[in-house]
């Protein structure tokens, strides 16, 4: 007799194994710097920065979170350098189990201009579901599911304009989730983009993935976007991540651990297809982050 699996992924996280392999530590655009810090009292700070090398503009924001476990709540105050606020509540398990509310909004005081996002979620065994109201946009309701049994994964997405009375957006996606390698399908953009990703954890210390993106709407002689990467684990401290697309953009990093708290990565992107050309300085990209987590 098949079982459910636990509670499968929210649509957002479908293909999220093979995205964090082949997204996550490479920092080419820039210096970035990252502090944590939590309080006794449960409240978490975390200040942001990155200098971006191409323009050398600066971006960073200050975030305050405060935690009240007893009750389900998190609350969250953001403050950007681009005098953005940002407010999130989120009240987990309290009207139902399983059930989770969150309401985000941001106001920017030099233009007036807001927003505001309401969301629902709702998981249970088998079963990952959400539901958006953006309240000043549209307004738009999105809704959002992911069923889940024996390892396979079927999910879609779909976005309702009130004001004109239409579907704005849809989407679907198909998947298999096993503990050493996932594969997943997706169908967005009213399904005129198709993605597929794979990812596979080869050994304790190596990953592999690969995605490819094909698009309709684009010429027929450059309409498939392929990536292909690896992670391997140095020790439990360092690791060094590369990777390769289809333009010649050859991604290499290296994390290291330098303390409980403490990484930093370092990043480098080349274009192959240019590499003995003198002009193509701009072409080649540098960067490291530095995070700190107390």
């Amino acid at each position: 007799m098949s079982l459910p699996q636990p509670v499968p992924p929210s649509w957002k996280d479908l293909g999220k194994s093979s995205n964090d392999l082949l997204g996550k530590d490479f920092p080419f655009q820039g210096v970035s710097l990252e502090v944590k810090t939590l309080t006794p009292s449960n409240v978490a700070f975390k200040v942001s920065g990155t200098r971006d090398t191409k323009s050398n503009l600066i971006s960073g924001d200050i975030e305050a979170k405060f935690f009240n476990k007893a009750h389900g709540l998190v609350f969250t105050q953001t403050w950007t350098t681009s005098n953005i606020l940002k407010t999130q509540v989120e009240l987990e398990n309290q009207i139902a189990k399983g059930v989770k509310l969150d309401l985000q909004t941001a106001l920017t005081p030099d233009t007036g201009a807001k927003s505001a996002l309401l969301t629902t979620t709702y998981k249970q065994p088998g079963l990952h579901t959400r539901a958006f109201l953006d309240v000043f946009k549209g307004p738009t309701f999105t809704a959002d599911v992911v069923l889940g049994r024996d390892g396979f994964l079927f999910g879609g997405e779909a976005s309702y304009n009130v004001t004109e009375g239409k579907i704005s957006k849809y989407a679907a996606a198909v998947g298999y989730s096993a503990p050493e390698y996932a594969v997943t399908l997706h169908g967005l953009g009213n399904l005129t983009i198709f993605a597929a990703s794979y990812y596979h954890r080869v050994s304790q210390d190596v990953e592999a993935g690969a995605k490819a993106v094909y698009d309709t709407r684009a010429s027929p002689s450059g309409n498939v976007a392929l990536e292909v990467g690896a992670k391997v684990f140095l020790d439990d401290a360092a690791a060094v991540k590369a990777k390769i697309n289809n333009a010649g953009i050859l991604g290499l990093s290296y994390t290291q651990a330098l303390r409980p708290g403490v990484k930093t990565s370092f990043g480098l992107a080349l274009d192959t297809q240019r590499l003995n050309d003198a002009s193509a300085q701009g072409a080649h990209k540098l960067g490291v982050s530095f995070t700190f987590d107390g």
